[in-house]
This record gives structure tokens, sequence and C-alpha cells, in this order.
């Protein structure tokens, strides 16, 4: 049926049951109650927000820009593998008030002497004379980085003074390093890298706090804390690796050289032992090679075929 412009149809009647005619409701749209209805096809004045003052603007990037950028300097100022010129490798070489400048500078010069950087040569005496550096951290990257050059003058001497260093690591870098001279000096001490790592109280105390078993953790990261009367000490992992055992609870009262946990050693400590007792290895090392031939979780698979290729090894040296 067709409807003039302008006009509204009828509504409709229908029959409902019983035969009366009924009216069909047309639903009413709902208009929100903080939203008025347009009149007049103009919109409703929508009310200003409120505008962030320049000032403010400025204020607001700046602190999104230190958010950012102070780690970035934070982590720019301590990567090892920040490149170093001839000038800062003399200055961080003797910075003995920043170790990591040290250490940085060591991690630097190993990196040239890997490259055959024949310029490298001029900072060995520096290498010498920081096998001694009272910092540890110092020393474990210093006999690490010797090992880079068997024909550097006074390592292979220094070297085997660190095989008495009283760190772990250090012993372990510079029997390492010694390996790459032809020199099984520091076999025993390549051997305890394979080995865990007991902690014993070094005083009488109680146990205040302890990481869990199977917590990773790093070198020097902390494994305990014991109150010794009004002082707390603080117990920590000698090497990188992975708690394995806990044997004090918190709150146990312990005595001097009480044994508090063990530190299964990390996949590269026992990786690097592995790869030097292929080399140098004898019959006497087999029980301490032959657990990492497990196939475990733990275990990884280049571990294991290492230790699979370094008994193969010393088996076919006895043999001969």
């Amino acid at each position: 049926m067709y409807l003039p412009r302008n006009k509204t149809p009828s509504p409709k009647k229908v029959k409902a049951r019983g035969g009366k005619p009924s009216m069909a409701v047309q639903p009413i749209p709902l208009v929100p109650p903080d939203k008025p209805p347009n009149i007049g096809n103009h919109p409703a004045p929508q009310p200003s927000r409120p505008r962030m003052s320049t000032r403010n603007r400025i204020l607001f990037f700046l602190t999104a820009w230190l958010v950012v950028l102070m780690p970035f300097m934070f982590w720019w100022s301590t990567w090892f593998g920040r490149a170093l010129t001839d000038k800062q490798m003399g200055e961080y070489l003797n910075d003995n008030s920043h170790p990591r400048h040290i250490q940085h500078a060591i991690v630097q010069l190993g990196q040239r002497m890997s490259r055959h950087d024949p310029s490298a040569a001029r900072w060995y005496p520096a290498l010498v004379r920081l096998s001694a550096n009272p910092r540890e951290e110092v020393r474990s990257t210093d006999a690490w980085v010797m090992g880079q050059d068997p024909a550097g003058r006074g390592f292979h001497e220094a070297l085997l003074k660190m095989l008495d260093d009283p760190s772990l690591m250090v012993r372990g870098n510079a029997a390492l390093s010694l390996v790459s001279f032809g020199d099984s000096s520091g076999r025993p001490q390549i051997v305890s890298l394979l080995q865990p790592v007991t902690i014993t109280a070094s005083t009488a105390g109680r146990i205040m706090d302890t990481a869990a078993v199977g917590t990773a953790i790093h070198q020097g990261g902390l494994i305990a804390k014991l109150q010794d009367g009004q002082q707390t000490r603080e117990l920590r992992s000698p090497i990188t690796g992975r708690v394995r055992t806990l044997s004090m609870a918190t709150g146990a009262s312990v005595d001097p050289g009480t044994v508090i946990a063990t530190v299964e050693p990390g996949e590269e400590q026992v990786w690097e032992a592995l790869r030097a007792l292929y080399l140098i290895g004898q019959l006497e090392d087999l029980p301490a090679i032959r657990p990492y031939q497990r196939e475990l979780p733990e275990v990884s698979d280049r571990v294991r075929q290492q230790a699979i290729a370094s008994e193969r090894a010393i088996q076919e040296r006895a043999s001969k």
C-alpha cells in the first residue's frame, strides 16, 4: 500500500485467541540516562576534558624517558662486552676502586687474545700482577683469561701459584687454564669442580632463613642467614649451581662446622671440567665423571655426551 510522505500508518490490529483484536505494541528505544537525546538533529554538547599543561607534558615524557634510559645506562656501563679503547684499557686495569672495571678490561683483553691480536701483549704484565688482586672475582677472571695464550710471559708461573688460592673458583679456573699449557698439575682441582660443594656454619648460632632445595643460585648467592648473638652472618655459595640438599631448617640451632646445605655445580662448570679431563684425566677420576653419564633431567645431553667421551679417552690412554 502506498503511504503518503509524513503520514504514519495506523497500527495493525491482530486477532488474539478468542476472536478479540489486540494492538501490536512497538518497543520504545531506551536512552542511557547519561546521554540525553538529540534535539533538532543537533548533538548534545560534550563536557570538555581538562588539558595537560605544557609543563606537565614535559615532566611526563621526561619521567618516561628516564624509566627507559636509566636501566639501559646501567647495563651499558656494566656490560663486559662493550669494547674499550687502548686508553680505557690501561685505566680500567689499574682502577682498584672499581673491581668491575678491572674485570671488564680483563674480559676485553681476553677477546683480543682469542683473536691473536698482537697489541694485547702490552698488557700481559698487568694480568700477571692481577693474579694477586685481593678481590676474588678479579682473580677468577684473570686466571681464566691467562689460559688464552700459553706463550704469555709469566702466565704459567702465576697460574701455578693460583692453584693454592683460598677460592674454589680461582683454583678451578687456574687448573683449567694450565691444561692449555700442557700442564696437568691442577687435575685434582678440576675433579673437584664436578663435585657438590658443602655449605657449613662458620660459627654457632640460629638459622634465620634458608634457600629452598632446587633453587638455582649464582656464585656468591645467599644460602642461609645465621644469627650469632646480635650479629647476622650470611652463608653464600662459592659456585654457580643449584641447591641439592638442605640439612637444617629455619629456627634450628647449629654449632660451628655444621652442614647447612649442599650445592651441585652448574652445567658450564661441569662441561669445562669434563673437557679438561678428556685431555688429562686418569682412571681414578672416573667415579667423579660417571654420574654425568646418566640420562637424568638435571644432566643435559651436551654434558652426558662429554662425560662419555671423556671416559673413553681416559680408557684409551690407560690401555696404551
